[in-house]
């Protein structure tokens, strides 16, 4: 079975990269997208684990090779994902995480009509403004750029497919697992399935 294509965005701060590795943790069949990207490695990042880090002419010359899905400048820097890597995970019957911009995931919606797309929505502009200070990863002026932009971001989501507040983490994440799980039951995903059965039940009459 193919596997399912599911763009998770969000706001700074709302929880989405915390949810998304208590799914990897738990759930060997839902995968991760690594991304490309041109900004220096945080503290404790690996290149090819959570991101693969390469220089700006390296991704331009990508761009030009049109070997990105999806790809955008935020704040100053280089985010994509690669063609094909994204192919080679769901020719597994791998689920693939996005986890993109709101940016991205336009780009996704024209070039993936197929992907699933969710937003993850904080509790309240206050909470996610407290979130961002308490994580102490940005200088103060980071934090007001972040929460700027955070409105323009959450409006967005009425583009999205469905939409998780994370209030609380077990709850968000058990709602982001029903949500990938369900797909794998539609109709269409199931077809090579009553073929098969179908196949199967010819031979032996």
């Amino acid at each position: 079975m193919q596997g399912n294509i599911f763009v998770i965005s969000a706001a700074s701060g709302t929880g989405k990269t915390t949810l998304i590795s208590r799914l990897l943790q738990h759930h060997a069949d839902i995968r991760v997208s690594v991304s490309h990207t041109t900004r220096a490695p945080r503290r404790g990042e690996e290149n090819g684990k959570h991101y693969h880090f390469v220089s700006v002419p390296e991704f331009e010359r990508m761009i030009e090779e049109s070997q990105f899905v999806e790809y955008a400048q935020v704040y100053g820097n280089y985010y994509g994902t690669s063609t094909q890597s994204l192919e080679s995970l769901t020719r597994q019957g791998v689920d693939v995480i996005l986890e993109i911009d709101t940016q991205g995931a336009e780009q996704i919606r024209r070039q993936l009509p197929q992907a699933h797309s969710i937003f993850i929505a904080p509790p309240s502009l206050q909470t996610l403004e407290q979130r961002l200070r308490q994580r102490a990863a940005d200088a103060p002026e980071v934090i007001a750029r972040r929460l700027a932009e955070a409105r323009s971001e959450i409006e967005q989501a009425a583009l999205f497919d469905y939409l998780v507040v994370n209030d609380d983490l077990v709850a968000a994440e058990n709602a982001l697992l029903h949500i990938i799980k369900s797909q794998r039951f539609r109709r269409e995903n199931q077809e090579p399935f009553v073929h098969q059965l179908l196949a199967g039940s010819s031979e032996n009459a």
